[in-house]
């Protein structure tokens, strides 16, 4: 009976919000029942997917546009789209804290869960940057990992493989696909390299420490204001730590985040007499840069220009 009731609860949701309707890839339930219906955790999994899926696949990010994935929690709707969904693809990591919950909750026993973090290796949290007495509702891996070009290509396959497993009957357009925007990645991951490798400084700070494999990857070294979480504030001491730091290295900008408040970025920028600049950990984007035409390699092209332009 109770299962019961929660299907009557779900259906009425669905009814009053239409999700029978066609929909953008922002909301609503895909409407093709002849295409894979793909839903992603967060903007860059839904990018990725929508760069292999093509016109095969009818792909929605369940984080809406402008929204902050660590804290998002999904609604009843959101529960009712996952049980029609062919293919749930997640990051895993500790990044959708959600993901067992709901999951357990559904009876769509066909769904396919696609953890694209899978096999790669993962690097600690920093559990010791908790600056006010309390810790962080962070998990024991930081989950960034698509910062890193080469990381992002390892999910790109982990999704290449998972459409061409669940719909064998368009295999070689998802290859297709996976092979231009691989190489695209190779690219990307050569630009940086390029790049990084001709600065003079190594060192970066940050509003919160979400480019740790970017950093690792190009040698770069990471001093983030406050730790994963990019809700939290930090306390005098740890903001007394970050000027002396950026004092001592004579650090020209202090990076903030588009989803974030940038005034802590700000007053340390005062206080040492640097400027702020914009390093995107793609967590997601707004409305108006997805209008936009802006993808994970625009906003990787920019983080790179900033990053150059800051170390030079």
């Amino acid at each position: 009976m109770r299962t019961v009731r929660r299907i009557m609860a779900l259906l009425l949701v669905a009814l009053l919000l239409g999700l029978s309707t066609a929909c953008s890839a922002a909301g609503g339930q895909p409407a093709d029942p002849d295409k894979l219906h793909v839903y992603t955790s967060f903007y860059v999994l839904y990018d990725l997917t929508a760069k292999i899926g093509g016109e095969h696949v009818a792909v929605q990010n369940l984080v809406p546009p402008g929204a902050e994935p660590h804290d998002w929690e999904p609604e009843a709707a959101d529960l009712v789209r996952l049980e029609q969904a062919d293919l749930l693809i997640y990051n895993g990591a500790g990044m959708e804290h959600w993901i067992d919950k709901v999951v357990g909750s559904l009876d769509n026993q066909d769904l396919v869960l696609v953890e694209t973090t899978r096999s790669l290796t993962l690097l600690e949290a920093g559990h010791g940057d908790d600056h006010d007495g309390h810790d962080e509702p962070q998990g024991r891996y930081d989950p960034h990992v698509w910062l890193d070009p080469q990381n992002a290509l390892h999910q790109l396959g982990a999704i290449r493989d998972a459409l061409v497993q669940a719909d064998p009957e368009h295999a070689s357009a998802y290859n297709a696909a996976y092979d231009v925007t691989s190489t695209r990645l190779e690219a990307l991951d050569q630009a940086y390299h390029d790049a990084l490798d001709q600065v003079s400084r190594r060192e970066i700070v940050v509003a919160h420490e979400a480019f740790g494999y970017l950093a690792e990857a190009y040698r770069l070294e990471q001093v983030g204001i406050e730790g994963l979480s990019s809700e939290s504030e930090p306390d005098p001491a740890r903001m007394a730590e970050i000027v002396d730091y950026a004092r001592q290295h004579e650090i020209q900008v202090i990076f903030f985040e588009e989803l974030a408040s940038p005034k802590v970025a700000e007053t340390i920028a005062r206080e040492v007499g640097a400027r702020t600049a914009v390093l995107n950990p793609l967590e997601g984007l707004a409305e108006a840069q997805i209008e936009a035409g802006e993808d994970y390699f625009s906003v990787m092209e920019d983080n790179l220009r900033a990053l150059v332009d800051a170390l030079s």
